[in-house]
């Protein structure tokens, strides 16, 4: 560690440092827990009586007690965004600076003080467009040279790839970083040619290798971007407070030119706001890390975030994929905070361009939380760990299994109000149930819209109050027809993992590209049988059940269409010319932004004044895209073994 820290902290008998205060949160954290689970608690105990009031028409059976299980698993997630919402509302309301807000700790925007530590700055790759790192690693070496900081910094581009000619384009990629950036900055390339562990092992070699020589590792992956001043905050925080072990900045969607991501990246950066001020409010120094996008202390994370590799053969055994919240709870048990800077700015990722490999990364996410179970059951490989960690862990699976038990929910209801013969819930008490529940589901970007029509700055950087209104309702409708496939997705892999299926650890596919019907067709046949089988016995039992029950079907049914069509590049491109679900990186866009000659700013800047939505004037013509350095490379494998 550095120097001037040694005195506020300890050594541990295992090497690693652990801070004085490591005896537990907070008394001010332990209140608005408190606080914030009597609030989840209560909200939770309101909606079950609503529910079983509304089921109670002819008294309350057997098989309304199985309806109400299914509807009480699907409800932990809607609450809490619910409230977290709510108080990431007043809390953009209340303060200039809610980032601060939440974590008093965290740097000034403004502060200029003296950098100390130094900072390993990690690429890690695998398989991946190497045009792509180029384009953001000459993005943040430039910026970081720009700023006088840079002798404080290392880049290392971590490889996992095993495709020849992507390990022969990373060489070329290094030569043309060296020769241009190697006389001003460090930099180290290195390949592995297994990789055990995967990414969570590619970062714990660099530390074993490199980590003493370094105070702190900025975590990336592939599709990555940070700007200096946002970077350099992160560092002035962590040299200011050396209790804090992880801190991770707010990940926005980079403008994309994806008619799939643009409704994405919009409903993202509005839900993604109050949400994370919420979340911050109450998890405070036990807040989570994505895996990216996150300053580490180098020290602590060596000696105490060590994955066990999980016993067994099946599928949620092995090396564990979603490693990063598992990671953040262990270095909250060894004292350290873990802490969320959550300013809306200077830090990016690559939204999936299309549904199917939307599909395909919340597959993975799926198998990696269910793998959670294994370190929250009896003979678990984790031990001592904070209540509040084990909260986020079980949350982490509630998230998938909360698909199938709402899948199910919906099919046993339609199945009932089909067959039996009298009124299964209460019409009343089932319109208030229905508008409740709709309300919470959409209160994150129903409050951070709300926040931001109130902002006349906000609005403007939207493009404007038509097009910040129009672009909400148009995403809500988008997210309506989603939220089905992805149910049905996430229930047969599920179903699937129960006889082995695994997902295949395989590179992203983040460029712009069409999706071709057939293709399609073989991954999303199960929505659209499920859907068409729904469609025709909800219309043979009537028309009011056809209607109550159209969310879950209409988005099914369309789920080969909707894959087709959002992946058309021409109707990306159209829908950035007008404007539609535009973001202030577009409208006013970073420095950093506009050198990166991304497709949607450039088709912006070539809207007709005649657009259909008025967005604000782009400025600064975006340098020409770099060629990409490799081609041909090999089509993605299939999903599963």
């Amino acid at each position: 560690m550095i120097a001037d820290q040694a005195g506020q902290q300890e050594l541990a008998a295992d090497g690693g440092t652990v801070p004085l205060h490591a005896a537990g949160p907070l008394p001010n954290m332990t209140r608005r827990r408190r606080l914030f689970l009597a609030l989840v608690v209560l909200t939770m105990v309101g909606v079950m009586g609503l529910m079983g009031r509304a089921l109670s028409v002819g008294g309350f059976t057997a098989a309304d007690l199985a309806l109400g299980l299914l509807f009480l698993v699907t409800l932990p997630w809607t609450v809490i965004g619910f409230w977290n919402a709510v108080i990431g509302f007043l809390l953009m309301r209340r303060h200039r600076d809610p980032a601060r807000a939440v974590f008093a700790g965290l740097a000034r925007a403004d502060d200029q003080s003296a950098i100390r530590g130094r900072t390993a700055i990690l690429c890690c790759i695998r398989n991946e467009d190497v045009a792509m790192v180029r384009r953001n690693l000459d993005a943040m070496i430039g910026q970081l040279l720009q700023s006088g900081a840079a002798n404080h910094f290392a880049f290392f581009v971590l490889s996992d790839s095993d495709w020849d000619e992507v390990v022969a384009a990373e060489a070329v990629l290094m030569d043309g970083l060296r020769e241009r950036w190697g006389s001003r900055i460090a930099l180290t390339y290195r390949r592995r040619e297994r990789n055990p562990g995967f990414k969570a092992g590619n970062v714990q070699e660099f530390c074993r290798r490199w980590g003493h020589a370094f105070d702190y590792m900025l975590v990336l992956d592939a599709d990555s971007l940070m700007d200096a001043p946002t970077l350099l905050r992160m560092v002035r925080t962590l040299d200011q407070r050396p209790e804090v072990g992880i801190l991770q900045s707010l990940v926005v969607g980079l403008p994309s030119a994806s008619a799939f991501a643009r409704p994405f990246q919009f409903g993202m950066r509005l839900g993604m706001k109050s949400y994370s001020l919420g979340s911050a409010w109450w998890q405070g120094d036990a807040g989570p890390y994505w895996g990216h996008n996150a300053l580490i202390r180098v020290a602590p994370f060596t000696a105490h975030c060590h994955l066990p590799r999980l016993r067994g053969d099946g599928p949620l055994s092995g090396w564990i994929l979603s490693h990063d919240q598992v990671e953040a709870v262990l270095m909250r048990r060894a004292g350290y905070e873990v802490r969320v800077m959550a300013a809306e700015t200077g830090s990016w990722e690559e939204n999936p361009t299309t549904l199917i490999e939307f599909i395909r990364r919340d597959l993975r996410w799926c198998q990696g939380n269910l793998q959670y179970l294994r370190l929250l059951g009896p003979g678990s490989p984790l031990c001592g760990l904070a209540p509040v960690s084990r909260v986020q862990l079980l949350l982490a699976v509630l998230m998938f299994v909360a698909s199938p038990a709402w899948v199910a929910f919906m099919l046993y209801g339609a199945w009932r109000i089909a067959s039996e013969q009298q009124a299964l819930f209460d019409p009343l008490w089932g319109a208030a149930l229905l508008w409740l529940m709709l309300g919470m589901i959409f209160a994150p970007k129903l409050a951070s819209l709300l926040d931001a029509v109130l902002d006349k700055d906000c609005r403007r950087r939207y493009g404007g109050t038509g097009a910040l209104l129009l672009g909400g309702v148009a995403e809500t409708l988008f997210t309506a027809l989603i939220a089905p496939i992805m149910a049905i997705a996430h229930s047969l892999f599920i179903g699937g993992l129960l006889f082995g299926r695994a997902i295949v650890w395989g590179a992203q596919r983040r460029q712009v590209h069409g999706v071709q019907p057939a293709t399609a067709l073989r991954r999303l046949w199960p929505q659209t049988l499920i859907g068409a089988l729904a469609l025709g016995w909800l219309a043979w039992s009537g028309p009011g059940i056809l209607l109550l029950f159209s969310p879950f079907y209409i988005g099914a049914l369309l789920a080969v269409p909707l894959a087709v069509i959002s992946a058309r590049p021409g109707l990306g491109r159209t829908l950035a010319r007008l404007g539609l679900w535009c973001i202030p990186d577009e409208t006013e866009p970073e420095p950093m932004l506009r050198a990166l000659g991304l497709d949607a700013l450039a088709v912006a800047r070539e809207a007709p004044r005649t657009a259909v939505i008025d967005t604000a004037a782009r400025a600064h013509p975006p340098r020409p895209a770099l060629r990409p350095v490799t081609r041909g490379l090999r089509p993605l494998t299939e999903d599963a073994r």
